[in-house]
């Protein structure tokens, strides 16, 4: 399906698009018919149609936005817990809306990178849980601290409320810096993938998949090195999601992933999380051992949750920070 099947408020450099629907665009209602396309995975930055989570968005006002998403009732690697849509579906739903913004409502060109500097969510379980079907949802979007420089926006927040059924289902938001291909080429340089693809460090053993709340050792992102609430950052760029394209840098996914498996080797369960607050302080490279480390945080969350604070280090410095608050084990 072409792009210029979907709304499109401003030109997108580099993408054709129509003036259809303009009363939408002018009222920032979304269509009240059943969509059944996701929106151009160019403008979420993915490779595979089937991760991208977007269906339409709509201008509510200047920086005021409504996007449509779904969740699949069985993803190949956002698995259910405990009964549950896996709150990092929402966490990379959140991450899109951004993405998809700059790209389709702030004018930022295609071919332009992004900078995440922090991204978290919080979830409601009894409104995430899987059902017959798959998750339609509605996400209100605000941005604030919109930065621009020479007319072109490079940077914002936004804050993020996802809502299933009328239910408030979820709660985000994140950071983003808009980068040139010029500037990024630059900062990169010594770290561009070359012609048989990105160097990469050697891949590691996994931990036992049980211990960090997975099925199968694929999809397993930590490595045992010997000491306890330690782990070596298990990087398989062969993974189809975690690794959905080509790039030079361990993308943050994986780093999130990685901070809610410690998480759950920490507390010794793999409960539903609660809420993920992450920071990410500096690109984490491919061909350099990470460190993983996690520590279970005094007292307790008023839901009875426990937090655990993970950190992961590259050359003895601080490259991510995040803390998980996952619900109390069934046992």
């Amino acid at each position: 399906m072409s792009v210029s099947t979907f709304r499109m408020h401003r030109a997108i450099p580099g993408v054709a698009g129509t003036e259809s629907d303009t009363h939408l665009a002018r009222t920032g209602a979304l269509p009240s018919r059943s969509l059944t396309s996701t929106v151009p995975k160019e403008l979420v930055h993915r490779a595979s149609v089937a991760e991208v989570m977007l269906t339409d968005w709509a201008r509510v006002d200047d920086h005021h936005f409504t996007v449509a998403a779904q969740w699949p009732r069985g993803h190949s690697f956002f698995a259910t817990v405990d009964d549950c849509h896996d709150p990092l579906i929402a966490a990379e739903t959140i991450r899109q809306a951004g993405i998809l913004l700059a790209h389709a409502e702030y004018g930022v060109p295609l071919g332009h990178h992004f900078l995440v500097s922090d991204l978290s969510v919080a979830v409601r379980p009894e409104h995430v849980r899987v059902d017959w079907t798959p998750a339609s949802l509605e996400l209100d979007v605000k941005c604030f601290d919109v930065k621009e420089r020479g007319g072109a926006v490079t940077g914002f927040r936004i804050e993020v409320e996802i809502h299933r059924d009328g239910s408030l289902a979820a709660t985000g938001g994140g950071s983003l810096t808009c980068i040139t291909p010029r500037v990024y080429e630059r900062l990169r340089a010594a770290h561009f993938p070359g012609p048989d693809g990105p160097r990469v460090i050697a891949l590691t053993a996994p931990e036992p998949p049980q211990t960090v709340g997975r099925m199968s050792p694929t999809d397993v992102v930590l490595s045992p090195n010997g000491e306890p609430h330690r782990w070596q950052l298990r990087v398989d760029t062969r993974h189809p999601v975690l690794f959905d394209h080509m790039v030079d840098h361990v993308p943050g996914m994986v780093l999130l992933e990685a901070a809610r498996q410690a998480a759950a080797a920490t507390l010794g369960h793999a409960s539903l999380p609660l809420a993920v607050a992450s920071e990410f302080e500096r690109y984490v490279e491919l061909d350099a051992p990470c460190l993983v480390e996690a520590c279970r945080m005094p007292g307790a969350d008023p839901d009875g949750g426990e937090t655990v604070l993970v950190t992961a280090y590259q050359d003895e410095t601080p490259v991510f920070r995040c803390t998980v608050t996952m619900a109390p084990s069934a046992m």
